[in-house]
């Protein structure tokens, strides 16, 4: 697909830049000033020195103002029988959600996040609730056995509902941003996306998502592998992908990492679903990943091949197979630690504490 430069996602795409090198060197170098052996942090100590290159600063800030874009959507594929769960599920997760009853209202408290539940493409109406962000781009997408997903322009307006809110999000002064979703039957799109970025077969990359069983696991496979025969998707046109297999909350959080990516705020993914749409963004832009953070390995094989191929390191494996952002919100005290180690901890000569011994 051929990208206007004049479109939201066009501007957006000409806006990222790579992260600081100048600033990882020394952010690397204060890491090894500190009064402990070099390394012996583990990845609170890579993660300390990515939040100074995201944001140039050495030491970084500690994120304060955490938002959490929870996208919303329905699937076409739904209709092979790829889920155990009828498909209502969907709205009334998302109302539980605005309402408060969730996983993540439970844990967002612990680090004050802010949660923005969104509708970019349920199937069906959904009611008045409070926080709800009406950016619908379709009632749902096709099913990609038959059609493609959605259509190319539906695809880039839906990456573009990710980026807008990203906008929004840092304009209002958040200085970190995690990923969540929630939509039936999402994961074989994510498999199938996972697949085909990759380069897997998608017996790999697929999983049983929200309590498949072995016959429902093989099913979703099979879908998969048809989906590709009928539209023979690349990985060097994601967008191309994406509109193919869907989904519309997969493009949303495509846009949402995009978006932080231009304004230089780092990006905490949640589970399988996070990953595909990290894989999308990267497709568009190699440099979005130096913005992101995996926030924790789950249950669904994809996450494994997805996090491989963008060369990023879990910060936790809780084995979480939830979404909705439960698996970033848990990470999200890791990567604040990370700041706070690199922040206020003494050097050796600070300390008055000598150093290894010269061999």
């Amino acid at each position: 697909m051929v990208i206007n430069p004049d479109s939201l996602l066009g501007t957006t795409l000409a806006s990222i830049t790579p992260t600081n090198a100048e600033a990882l060197a020394q952010a690397q170098e204060r890491q090894n000033q500190l009064t402990k052996p070099p390394g012996s942090l583990g990845l609170l100590e890579v993660i300390g020195c990515q939040l100074s290159a995201i944001t140039g600063e050495v030491p970084p800030p500690v994120p304060s103002h955490p938002v959490l874009a929870v996208f919303a959507a329905d699937h076409g594929i739904f209709d092979q029988q790829i889920t155990p769960w009828p498909q209502e599920v969907t709205v009334q997760m998302l109302i539980n959600m605005c309402h408060g009853g969730a996983s993540i209202n439970a844990l967002a408290p612990e680090t004050g996040t802010e949660i923005w539940p969104i509708d970019i493409g349920i199937a069906n109406g959904v009611p008045n609730a409070p926080s709800l962000r009406r950016r619908r781009v379709r009632n749902g997408t096709a099913d990609f056995t038959q059609q493609p997903a959605m259509s190319l322009d539906e695809a880039q307006q839906a990456l573009e509902v990710g980026i807008a809110l990203a906008d929004e999000a840092v304009a209002g002064g958040a200085d970190v941003l995690l990923t969540g979703e929630v939509g039936l039957g999402n994961t074989t799109s994510a498999a199938a996306l996972i697949a085909v970025l990759t380069g897997t077969d998608p017996e790999l990359t697929t999983g049983r998502g929200s309590g498949s069983d072995e016959a429902m696991l093989n099913r979703k496979v099979d879908v998969i592998r048809r989906g590709l025969a009928l539209h023979h998707p690349t990985a060097d046109d994601p967008v191309g992908a994406l509109a193919a297999l869907g989904g519309l909350e997969l493009a949303g959080m495509a846009g949402f990492m995009l978006g932080g990516a231009a304004h230089r705020v780092p990006v905490i993914l949640d589970g399988v679903l996070s990953c595909a749409s990290a894989l999308i963004a990267a497709g568009l832009d190699p440099d979005v990943t130096g913005y992101l953070i995996a926030g924790h390995l789950g249950d669904e094989p994809g996450i494994r091949v997805a996090l491989d191929k963008l060369g990023l390191p879990a910060l936790c494996d809780l084995e979480l197979r939830l979404g909705e952002g439960s698996g970033a919100l848990m990470a999200l005290s890791i990567v604040r630690a990370s700041a706070r180690v690199l922040r206020d901890m003494a050097t050796f000569a600070e300390a008055g504490v000598s150093g290894k011994m010269d061999e």
